[in-house]
């Protein structure tokens, strides 16, 4: 059964009401046409629920744009979308062309503030995200009795005398529900151990982030990155108005995992909208994914909270090998990271998923 509009059909009901199911949902090849982002190509996912995203398949398919009923959920940088050809590799050079939006992945081989070792040079949060899915294909069909969205690409970050790490993605969406699923398999393709490390940097941005928003979730420890962070640690889980000057907090949180071994946590607004609220949940696996980040910037223009699960803290290799905390993935081993982002559209979900919190799933 699929739910449009809050009632029910199944799939010959509907059937019998369009002519083609684009007039309920539908995934469109888009590209960009100006400025740095022309020639970018993208993926627009409409579920028929009131939530819309877009797949940027040559930003290794992150999600740029994402709205419910024309409100938006995520933070823009103001760089916009820009095409990989201007990605600095160097220092801080990765802020030049990072586009905020729904998801950025970080890594696959490093992720965290820019280093360099007897090794190699490594920029800000790694190359990947400024990489081209190939081999792409999208569609959108039943399956049963629902009817599913969905892109898959490769994005391959790998060089000769070094690394060889391929990216399998998948995204996908089921019309009718306000959820987006992303499933990564990354396999080390080379002859030598190669660092891990996956970050899924998510941007939560106004309205949805605003002066009555809350993080919620069920935490075992909140670990303050440095001085900064350290102030704010009382309220790490709550956010004020944007202001100048703002230095960025950081925080280590471990969240507790539920039966399943998923942890589930959200960024919700009760008030907004007229207290009608609204949120977005994160799920993922704690075994593929133990770390998570909070990213909170209340500076204006840079006004956004970041969601970060990861198998990573944002650290950089070097640091991460010192704590003996550095994945290796062996040749021919695969990881999976399995990442489901669910929008809470009123407060009658965000009471749901607390009920879920304190395990009364009612």
């Amino acid at each position: 059964m699929v739910k449009i509009s809050g009632t029910e059909y199944t799939k010959t009901e509907l059937l019998k009401r369009v002519g083609d199911m684009s007039q309920l949902a539908l995934v469109k090849a888009v590209e960009y046409g100006d400025g740095k982002e022309k020639g970018v190509r993208t993926l627009q996912f409409h579920t028929g629920s009131g939530l819309e995203f877009s797949v940027v398949v040559d930003r290794a398919m992150d999600i740029f744009d994402a709205k419910f009923c024309g409100t938006s959920l995520c933070w823009h940088s103001p760089t916009g979308v820009t095409a990989p050809a201007y990605y600095d590799a160097h220092d801080l050079g990765w802020l030049w062309s990072m586009p905020g939006g729904l998801l950025v992945t970080c890594g696959m081989q490093h992720a965290g503030p820019p280093e360099e070792d007897e090794l190699e040079e490594r920029g800000l949060h790694g190359r990947v995200s400024n990489i081209p899915a190939s081999s792409v294909s999208y569609g959108a069909d039943w399956e049963g009795e629902e009817y599913m969205l969905w892109a898959s690409g490769q994005v391959r970050e790998g060089k000769p005398f070094g690394p060889n790490l391929l990216l399998r993605r998948t995204v996908h969406a089921l019309l009718g529900q306000s959820k987006i699923w992303i499933k990564d398999i990354v396999e080390n393709q080379g002859f030598e151990p190669a660092p891990l490390m996956m970050l899924y940097h998510c941007n939560m941005g106004f309205p949805l982030v605003d002066q009555d928003s809350e993080l919620i979730g069920v935490m075992n420890t909140v670990t303050p990155r440095d001085k900064a962070a350290s102030k704010g640690l009382q309220q790490f889980d709550h956010f004020g108005e944007p202001v100048t000057p703002y230095a960025e907090q950081v925080f280590f949180i471990d969240h507790d995992a539920d039966e399943n071994g998923v942890v589930n946590v959200a960024l919700v607004n009760r008030k907004f909208r007229d207290n009608q609220g609204l949120g977005i949940a994160l799920a993922y696996p704690k075994h593929q994914m133990p770390e998570y980040t909070e990213w909170k910037m209340m500076g204006e223009g840079t006004y956004v909270v970041g969601m970060e699960p990861g198998n990573c803290r944002p650290e950089g290799q070097n640091l991460a090998r010192k704590r003996n905390a550095l994945v290796m993935l062996q040749p021919r081993e695969t990881a999976v990271f399995q990442l489901e982002i669910t929008i809470l559209t009123d407060n009658n979900d965000i009471r749901l998923f607390e009920s879920k919190l304190r395990g009364l799933d009612r």
